[in-house]
């Protein structure tokens, strides 16, 4: 359910939710790539350690982490 409201309000004024969004995020592509990349790699750590505590932890984490920097890498422009 909250997926579609995020949907929503996307939709609505994706303006203002992309100008919030950024401001947690690199500037510019190539530092948006990092940043991604970093977070990709812990991910991939984590998830070969899923049967660890830590590990579910760190991948809820990573990977909620990845779909935000995900999202504001796209609405970035070249």
């Amino acid at each position: 359910m909250g997926f579609f409201i995020v949907r929503t309000a996307l939709r609505e004024s994706e303006g203002r939710v992309v100008s919030r969004l950024l401001p947690f995020f690199a500037k510019n592509r190539r530092d948006g790539a990092r940043l991604l990349s970093s977070a990709l790699v812990i991910l991939a750590v984590a998830l070969t350690q899923l049967t660890q505590p830590w590990g579910q932890v760190v991948s809820v984490i990573a990977s909620a982490l990845c779909l935000y920097w995900w999202f504001a890498y796209r609405r970035l422009e070249r």
